[in-house]
């Protein structure tokens, strides 16, 4: 009698059949997981925007989140020149102002705040400080995708949000 070649052996092609179709299943098990994983992160997409408004006897600025997910504020720098500010009334022209707390908080997505509201006559001297204002904020999305958003919307990624606490807008 004869001995069969192994791979002639109908059991052994039943079994080697069985371990490919095996091994796809789990090749496309895993790339499944990987695309739901990337389709959830993009559903939660934040995306902050800096921006300003002006009228002839108003000046604010805001920040929206115009993403799909919530946006974690992680800190705020605020600048003129080289000098970091820690809150608005640093700066004498912004001593009449109206404000509120921007840093460490979560903006929903579509929500906006406006961190400073000036209203009154001297909206000129506010508008030459705007002009040399650096506003450079941090944000993270639940999935802590982080970017690096200032006036110019060009945002960033980031690895982390870390700041020097020197240079930390605290208001």
């Amino acid at each position: 009698m004869e001995k069969q070649k192994w791979y002639k052996n109908p059991e052994m092609l039943i079994a080697l059949t069985a371990l490919f179709i095996g091994l796809i299943t789990a090749f496309i098990s895993i790339y499944s997981a990987y695309i739901d994983r990337a389709y959830a992160k993009a559903s939660v997409w934040p995306k902050v925007e800096v921006f300003r408004s002006k009228g002839k006897d108003r000046f604010s600025y805001g920040v929206a989140n115009r993403g799909t997910g919530p946006a974690i504020i992680k800190y705020v720098k605020v600048s003129i020149g080289k000098r970091y500010l820690q809150r608005w009334s640093d700066l004498p022209e912004f001593n009449s102002i109206y404000q509120s707390h921007i840093s460490s908080t979560t903006l929903p997505a579509g929500e906006m705040i406006k961190p400073l509201v000036y209203k009154g006559e001297a909206v000129e001297n506010i508008l030459k400080i705007d002009k040399r204002l650096e506003i450079e904020l941090c944000y993270c999305s639940i999935y802590d995708d982080c970017w690096v958003v200032s006036r110019s919307l060009q945002a960033r990624p980031v690895e982390q949000c870390e700041v020097n606490s020197k240079q930390a807008f605290l208001q």
